[in-house]
């Protein structure tokens, strides 16, 4: 038996932890049939050596009996700020004997606010020269107010410190410096959250960076969120949080003889003119590279309260991978197209060669070519442009940092000589959370569509589940999130970045109850509409489910309720017509109109399901939740259900709301589900689902018996498809079906992502019942396993690997002739229900040996459409 995977408040090695009682978790890995893990025992030392002296430890659990390694609380000490804690946890096997043991630490951050001594420093105004303000029309002006902040503090040391530590944040974003080299890797730090209730801060280790004598701390710091253009309100001058950036970082120095220093941001800062003159999330960076970094003007103290800071709790911004250029397309002298190959969201990192002093290079990102020619009309009032004023002389690399951009084209103008593609790379950069799903057929357009979901995941979670990452708009929408999460948490290990990012959905919360569109709250203040609301339900439960987080499902249970309260409280009659915010509907559903009361109660119901299942999980009482959710659901079927099992509207989504919510009365279920057969067969095997309705079409499909029709809706390449998008160069999941046609050309500029996740929410579907990874309905974070592989369609195989919370799953199937071959692996200490569809259920064997005999096979059941076998942990391969 193998311990690994260990994690503090899931997340790997966390340094500067700000959570008083973090949880602890590790995997299990063994090949053995019926493994499983029967007792464990924590430790924890102030240093990894004292481990191994029980006079040292700080914390020791003793042997515990049971199987749990997920999410235990820490039950040692009261921790410390500024702390390294190690720990170790010893398991026995279900034989009871020492199986293996692992360690690992985290450290603790600034957990009090009387650890800060730090102010918040930025530009004092009053010392820059005058300037006209920026018209509205006036994006990307450089000039003294909006040039970046350089600020810089000197300091010496008469030896070099045994630990040292810098907190850091910023209204807007930053990077840190010590002594010229950067600190960290983070980008676009601190990220973006609710900033009336938290900002982010971060820890970094900079011992190695610090020496004997003269040392130098600077931070370069722009707009970013904070004061930059956000969403696609155009007013800039208005300012969203605050008027100008700022820094606030305290520098902490422990010395080997017990002593420590802290340096601290100030009025004994300076702040200096520098080369980035203007940079901005949408608008792009302008870098005039003749500029140094010159002048010490004093800083503005802008606030001596720390104000609302928080540890940063989930995985930063990285730069992940770097893309080289596919082609570079000479238009005419100087004026180059580049072509990356995939549609990403970074920027672009430019070796410029021969330039001469004050040439100005201008690049332009787009998703897409329009007649050979970037096309930039759907990116609105972003103008998504970066500038770079040469220094002159050979060599200078040109990479802004204070912007990011959707794109897979880059325009590169004023560029002096040929451009080779060597000397320009597309740079990758999204939220760092860990990869933990692959999924394998051998049909390349699905594996096409599979790596346009992971693509299109990628480039929107940054900071926020965003809807899209180019244009002027880029907001945390909770539908979008909701109905993609499922997805999400099949390809990453999302638990940290839903949880982190649902504080602030509850705090955009208003009084009435009303959850929001988006989160964080930026222009909208209406209360949510249906799905989109609805949101703030729907993921703390998936969270549960998926990784057994009851910490979250606890903070935001409150809330929860209240959303229900607030929509029973306007809707008396149980059916939501009132109230209902914006009232998207199934966005941007295809030759469709799904009734928007029809949706709305079906949600109305669905969440107060939720809301009394998760009551159960807390302890609270149930049983109103429960009484609310049979009341929703017999008015939905007395509004909404006809005798003959029709649905009001009679559309697709109509239909898959109704049987995936478990709205009808079961009698009638068959005839819905061949009214919603017949409606996409008659469609020519066309879907007309939106964003609402996509993530259900497949399973409910597949979970009622037309697993063909699932399936011929995945293999269809005419309009409207995802093979459709395909066939046409899509590289990522585009908003809308209808984004370019042969019929029409693009869609409408005022709304057309070609970076959207939201419909590409069929993924889980390619996990769950392609290859078959899923669990029972009373399962949480898998540990009791449902695996139903699916074969059907074009496809001869198809595998899927998902590292859950506790450990490797693995299910897929090959077919080959008229035999099937069915392999799945299951994590120790966790049972699985496997189904093998067969229509000779006695002739399933594994090797020589029948089914129902072999090792680990705790259950066999013959089925009507094969055979149902329980087993323990272990790997399988069976035949049929």
């Amino acid at each position: 038996m193998i311990v690994y995977g260990l994690q503090t408040e899931q997340r790997t090695e966390p340094l500067g932890l700000g959570e008083t009682s973090p949880r602890l978790s590790w995997k299990l890995r063994d090949a053995r049939r019926g493994a499983a893990q029967s007792a464990y025992r924590i430790t924890a030392a102030a240093r990894a050596d004292d481990l191994d002296t029980p006079a040292r430890l700080l914390w020791d659990s003793g042997r515990r009996a049971g199987g749990e390694t997920l999410l235990i609380d820490w039950d040692g000490p009261a921790l410390r700020s500024a702390t390294r804690y190690h720990w170790r946890v010893e398991v026995w096997d279900d034989t009871g004997a020492p199986a293996a043991t692992a360690q690992t630490w985290f450290e603790t951050g600034l957990l009090h606010r009387e650890d800060w001594t730090a102010v918040w420093i930025g530009r004092d105004p009053v010392a820059l020269p005058p300037v006209d303000p920026p018209t509205d029309d006036d994006l990307i002006s450089p000039g003294p107010a909006e040039a970046a902040l350089y600020l810089r503090h000197e300091f010496r040391l008469a030896r070099r410190p045994v630990r040292a530590r810098l907190h850091a944040t910023a209204r807007g974003v930053y990077e840190p410096y010590l002594n010229g080299e950067r600190v960290g890797d983070r980008e676009l730090a601190p990220g973006w959250t609710e900033y009336h209730h938290r900002i982010q801060y971060q820890t970094y280790d900079v011992t190695e960076q610090l020496r004997t004598g003269d040392n130098t701390i600077t931070a370069v710091v722009a707009d970013g969120w904070w004061s930059g253009y956000v969403g696609f309100d155009p007013r800039r001058p208005a300012r969203h949080y605050g008027a100008a950036p700022g820094l606030l970082a305290q520098l902490v120095l422990d010395f080997a003889d017990g002593s420590q220093r802290v340096i601290a941001t100030g009025g004994d800062w300076t702040e200096s003119d520098g080369p980035v003159r203007s940079a901005d999330l949408m608008m792009g960076q302008y870098v005039d590279a003749r500029r140094g970094v010159t002048g010490n003007r004093p800083v503005a103290v802008l606030d001596t309260a720390p104000g609302p800071l928080v540890a940063e709790p989930d995985a930063p911004i990285r730069v992940v991978t770097q893309l080289p250029a596919v082609s570079v397309d000479r238009r005419e002298p100087g004026r180059f197209v580049v072509d990356f190959g995939q549609n990403l969201v970074g920027r672009i990192r430019l070796r410029v060669h021969g330039g001469t002093a004050g040439r100005r290079i201008v690049v332009r990102h787009a998703e897409v070519l329009a007649d050979g020619e970037p096309y930039t009309l759907n990116l609105r009032r972003a103008a998504a442009t970066d500038t770079y004023v040469s220094a002159g002389g050979d060599g200078e690399v040109f990479e802004p940092q204070f912007t990011v951009h959707g794109f897979r084209y880059a325009e590169i103008s004023g560029y002096p000589g040929e451009l080779a593609p060597g000397d320009v790379t597309a740079r990758v950069l999204h939220s760092d959370t860990p990869w933990t799903g692959t999924f394998d057929c051998d049909d390349p357009a699905v594996m096409r569509l599979h790596a346009n979901i992971g693509w299109g995941q990628r480039g929107n979670f940054v900071a926020v589940p965003t809807d899209c990452p180019q244009r002027d708009e880029r907001l945390g929408w909770l539908a979008d999130a909701q109905v993609f999460a499922p997805t999400a948490t099949r390809n990453a290990d999302v638990s940290a970045f839903f949880a982190r990012w649902l504080r602030d959905v509850v705090d955009g919360q208003d009084d009435d109850g009303a959850f929001r569109d988006v989160a964080p709250i930026i222009a909208f203040e209406r209360e949510g509409a249906p799905a989109w609301g609805d949101g703030g339900v729907i993921i703390p439960w998936l969270l549960w489910r998926t990784y057994g987080d009851r910490r979250t499902l606890e903070r935001c249970f409150d809330a929860m309720t209240a959303w229900i309260d607030h929509i029973h409280r306007h809707n008396p009659g149980l059916l939501w017509q009132h109230r209902t915010g914006n009232s998207y509907g199934d966005w941007l559903q295809i030759d469709a109109d799904t009734p928007r009361d029809v949706l709305a109660t079906a949600y109305f119901a669905r969440s107060t399901q939720i809301v009394a299942e998760a009551a159960d999980v807390l302890g609270r009482p149930s049983a109103r939740w429960r009484q609310l959710h049979a009341a929703i659901t017999r008015a939905f079927q007395d509004a909404f259900v006809g005798d003959d099992g029709s649905v009001k509207g009679g559309t697709q989504t109509a239909y898959l709301l109704a049987i995936g919510f478990g709205l009808l009365p079961p009698a009638l279920v068959g005839d819905a589900v061949a009214h919603l057969a017949a409606d996409i067969e008659n469609r020519g095997n066309r879907l007309t689902t939106g964003f609402v309705g996509v993530p259900l079409l497949c399973p409910v499909l597949t979970d009622h018996g037309r697993a063909d029709l699932a399936y011929a809706l995945l293999h269809q390449r005419e309009y409207p498809s995802w093979g459709y998008s395909i066939r046409h160069g899509a590289t990522t999941i585009w908003e809308r079906w209808d984004g370019w046609t042969d019929h029409g050309g693009f869609q409408s500029a005022a709304m057309n992502s070609f970076n959207h996740y939201s419909l590409g929410s069929v993924g889980d579907w390619l996990y769950g019942r392609v290859a078959g990874i899923d669990q029972t309905a009373g399962s949480v974070a898998y540990s009791e396993l449902l695996l139903r592989p699916t074969p059907g369609g074009h496809l001869t195989r198809a595998h899927a690997e998902q590292e859950t919370a506790r450990g490797l799953v693995a299910c897929g199937w090959s077919r080959e002739d008229d035999r099937l071959t069915v392999t799945v692996t299951v994590p120790p200490g966790c049972t699985a229900e496997l189904h093998i569809p067969t229509s000779d259920p006695g002739g399933v064997h594994e090797g020589t040996v029948p089914a129902a005999e072999a090792d680990g096979v705790l259950r066999a059941e013959p089925e009507a459409t094969g055979l149902a076998l329980r087993l323990t942990s272990g790997r399988y391969t069976f035949t049929a």
